[in-house]
């Protein structure tokens, strides 16, 4: 909604919806953890080629509307003390030190990107631990297996289904070794964290009906077309997906997968308790929740500036 606020076309903000999810590092680690190199390689790939064929379809054949251009945050990321309006790049390229851009990015990833994943990755590991668990061995294969029909279903499960690329990977995993094709399994991976019925009706607001029918049939057409292609992959290698699933794992040594797994676990504590409170916390009777005014990131981040109100902050203490 931002990019297209700003003037990105409808086509930009199509493509970017579509490659985002499924080309994150997150993504692709997770991928290659939990399903196997070919996989890892053609997730990317096929979100990459669905993206330019929807933007590209949307440019020729979707509408013209314009939209009233906003003035992007441009504010510095570690602590806000430029606004990025009126200092050059070089200027404030020389306002931090390395130690200082590293911290903020682990802070970030730490923080902000596990406490927005940490949830869903929960999610869809009890997901598929209960597809492993109580489904019987091989009944996708028997009454699922390959081919169009599995492909459709897949579709019709991942379309207005509620997830994201993270959690969508351990059940697509689980489905592989249940006997679904990883064709299939590669559809449900494309259209499950690229649409959900939430996400249509803000995007038919944003973006118009027109472009939200073009936004789904590319990713409907192209997610089935790959399918079929991967599993011919497949075939023509002489390789069993449900034997070669998670064997990247066996790479890692025990002790650091035990490791991994427990600073893993002290990570999602607190988002995952977060959450919980968040969506279970009753609301006092007569209460009513008043949504905080939204705060540029220079002033969300000025609380760990030592800069005050009437201070140059480019040329603060610690800025040169």
């Amino acid at each position: 909604m931002s990019l297209r606020k700003q003037g990105a076309s409808n086509g930009a903000t199509t493509a970017f919806l579509i490659s985002t999810p499924e080309s994150g590092v997150d993504s692709i680690s997770i991928t290659y953890a939990l399903l196997d190199p070919i996989m890892t390689i053609a997730r990317p790939v096929v979100a990459f080629v669905t993206a330019a064929v929807a933007g590209i379809t949307e440019n020729l054949f979707g509408s013209r509307n314009e939209t009233t251009r906003i003035v992007p945050d441009l504010s510095c990321p570690v602590d806000g003390c430029c606004d990025g309006q009126n200092c050059t790049s070089e200027e404030h390229r020389q306002h931090h030190t390395f130690r200082e851009k590293l911290s903020a990015g682990m802070r970030f990833a730490i923080g902000d990107l596990w406490e927005d994943l940490a949830a869903w990755f929960l999610i869809g590991l009890v997901l598929a631990g209960l597809i492993t668990v109580l489904i019987p061995p091989d009944i996708f294969g028997k009454y699922l297996g390959s081919g169009l029909p599995a492909m459709l279903l897949m579709l019709a499960i991942g379309i207005p289904l509620y997830i994201c690329a993270t959690a969508s990977t351990p059940i697509a995993a689980a489905l592989i070794l249940k006997g679904v094709s990883p064709g299939a399994a590669l559809v449900f991976l494309l259209a499950g964290p690229a649409t959900n019925m939430a996400s249509l009706t803000v995007l038919i607001g944003v973006l118009g009906k027109r472009a939200t029918a073009i936004y789904l049939s590319s990713i409907a057409i192209c997610a089935v077309l790959f399918g079929l292609i991967v599993d011919q992959i497949y075939a023509s290698l002489g390789i069993s997906a449900q034997a070669i699933v998670g064997q990247a794992s066996e790479i890692v040594p025990e002790w650091a997968g035990l490791l991994g797994a427990i600073i893993i676990l002290g990570m999602s504590v607190k988002p995952v308790w977060s959450s919980l409170m968040a969506r279970f916390k009753p609301t006092e009777p007569g209460e009513e929740i008043i949504p905080e005014p939204q705060k540029t990131q220079a002033e969300s981040l000025a609380v760990v500036s030592d800069c005050g109100p009437d201070c140059d902050c480019s040329s603060g203490p610690g800025r040169s």
